[in-house]
């Protein structure tokens, strides 16, 4: 059982609020300043929203997709409190009104307890870390979820993302400073790095400070750049073997008190062209399971802290990052 060797958000749910509390996923409408021009046009190279996204690109009402998500979790497990989780594209990128808005909207329905709010960290202006700070100092279970991917610039760059580490810093710091908990996610197997990139980013994410982590696998997908690259053979995702085996050695390297709200990421079937392993997440699940049993291990088993080497990687004061170590 995976929460017997980490510590799920689930586990961390229950413990908090003493039942189970459950995601209802909405897509907003939002778009993206890596695709409307304000920064770039055409967005990450493996960026098809649809392969996340609950509505796809024509959302249904956010009130409908309220309804639908409560009755979808009363039919499977019953529970009756949920977080709003704002997942499609980038969930702070607009007015603070509007966001205000939506959010209200959301926090109304009866059993919400709270907001997750998934952004780029380069979108999450000070404004907007007050509208959280102020619903987290009203008691609410929120979280800002940023997606970093990689701490290598000269990646996040070669998959056209628009930001660096430096931005990540910035609002990682500035949001743990108004005591907003950050869930960072985390690419494993971009195009061009090894497994030391993956525990390199992680060690750097660890000595910024976070409160949460994603791992997701980085699958192909229909309709972005990196299926072209993948046609051309330029770009070869990993095996199941190796994204398991890279999951759990970050898994070991981080301390218990940072909640993995997930440990793997999937694609729809008819969305994904590779690997096909992508399609199904309890089987990853389950082998990344076996894998830290068959090591004896668990989270925070190989945390020493500042595994990278680089003590004082940021400075909370000036947000200077010292380079990633390179192979």
């Amino acid at each position: 059982m995976l929460s017997d060797r980490v510590h799920t958000f689930g586990q961390y749910l229950l413990k908090k609020h003493r039942e189970r509390v459950h995601k209802i996923a909405l897509d907003a409408g939002f778009t993206c300043p890596n695709r409307d021009g304000a920064k770039g046009i055409g967005g990450c190279t493996f960026c098809n929203n649809a392969s996340f996204s609950p509505n796809g690109r024509q959302p249904a009402p956010l009130s409908d997709q309220l309804e639908s998500g409560r009755r979808g979790i009363d039919r499977r497990t019953r529970a009756r409190k949920y977080l709003a989780y704002f997942q499609a594209y980038t969930n702070t990128y607009a007015d603070v009104a509007q966001l205000r808005a939506l959010y209200d909207q959301a926090l109304a329905v009866e059993g919400m307890i709270g907001l997750s709010v998934g952004t780029r960290p380069d979108c999450v202006p000070p404004a907007v870390l007050d509208l959280l700070a102020e619903y987290h100092d009203r008691g609410m279970e929120v979280w800002l979820e940023l997606g970093l991917q990689s701490a290598f610039d000269d990646s996040l760059a070669r998959v056209n993302r628009g930001h660096g580490l430096k931005e990540y810093v910035n609002t990682c710091l500035a949001a743990r400073r108004l005591d907003i908990p950050v869930c960072t996610h985390l690419i494993v197997g971009m195009p061009g790095e090894e497994a030391w990139h993956a525990r390199e980013t992680l060690d750097i994410v660890l000595d910024i400070g976070t409160d949460g982590l994603k791992l997701h696998p980085l699958h192909v997908v229909k309709g972005t750049q990196l299926a072209n690259e993948w046609r051309r053979a330029e770009y070869a995702p990993l095996s199941q073997e190796a994204y398991v085996d890279i999951a759990a050695d970050l898994i070991e390297r981080t301390p218990w008190d940072i909640v993995y709200h997930r440990v793997t990421g999937t694609a729809p079937a008819h969305l994904l062209l590779a690997p096909a392993w992508c399609a199904g997440k309890w089987p990853v699940v389950n082998a990344i399971v076996a894998e830290l049993e068959r090591r004896d291990s668990r989270q925070g088993q190989a945390f020493i802290g500042h595994n990278s080497g680089q003590e004082g990687v940021v400075n909370a004061e000036t947000s200077e990052i010292a380079a990633p170590i390179q192979a």
